[in-house]
């Protein structure tokens, strides 16, 4: 019989082979989205309503999806991209795609925080938008993109348990398969305060994080 070490290791190797690659895939889509959504804000460096609207149209409507609806929703998208729907890189898809709108709105929050005296300064000294983009906006809010990254990465996690609900491996697929349907408490405790531990970890970083890009 597996000792609780030999069960919880290889799934949270999982986890975090999960959370950490699907960020990846969440920054690089989702920072371009985000910046997109406020430099076509009616008023801002490259205002276009109709990007703007339907930018925010369809990350809205993603959003608006739960996650375990929104993962059965693309299956067919996820064994496209995948080649099967069940395991942790078949469960980085639906991650992914859950946590680029929500990724794409905080980056447009922190973005918005940026002064706008300092964006007027930068177009009277005849810099571009892409200049104002790479120089201004993103330097400017790189506390509060931090900040975000944190709560995405945080986000991703959750996301990461309920994958694990439908097949998805990692710490919620041990939960659901010992902890549930075996019924081994010291699985589901040890689970849960696995996760509890990953947070707080997840957070003090971030925080750390942004606490230094904020002192420069």
């Amino acid at each position: 019989m597996l000792s609780l070490i030999d069960l919880l290791l290889p799934s949270l190797w999982d986890t975090l082979y999960m959370v950490f690659t699907s960020l990846i895939f969440t920054i690089l889509f989702g920072l371009p989205l985000g910046i997109v959504l406020v430099v076509t804000e009616k008023d801002h460096i490259l205002p276009n309503p109709i990007v703007y609207g339907a930018l925010s149209y369809v990350i809205n409507m993603t959003r608006s999806l739960p996650f375990i609806i929104l993962m059965i929703f693309i299956i067919p998208f996820t064994r496209l991209i995948a080649g099967t729907t069940i395991g942790t890189t078949a469960a980085i898809i639906p991650l992914v795609i859950a946590a680029i709108p929500f990724f794409a709105r905080v980056v447009e929050s922190a973005l918005k925080e940026v002064d706008w005296g300092v964006i007027e300064a930068s177009i009277a000294m005849g810099a571009t938008p892409l200049q104002i983009i790479i120089h201004v906006l993103i330097p400017e809010s790189m506390s509060s993109l931090a900040l975000g990254v944190t709560i995405t990465l945080i986000n991703i996690l959750g996301y990461s348990a309920m994958a694990g609900t439908v097949g998805g491996g990692g710490l919620g697929d041990l939960a659901v398969r010992y902890g549930y349907h075996r019924f081994q408490t010291e699985v589901m405790i040890a689970t849960v305060l696995v996760l509890i531990v990953l947070v707080q970890i997840i957070q003090l970083c971030g925080n750390k994080v942004a606490e230094i890009l904020n002192k420069k």
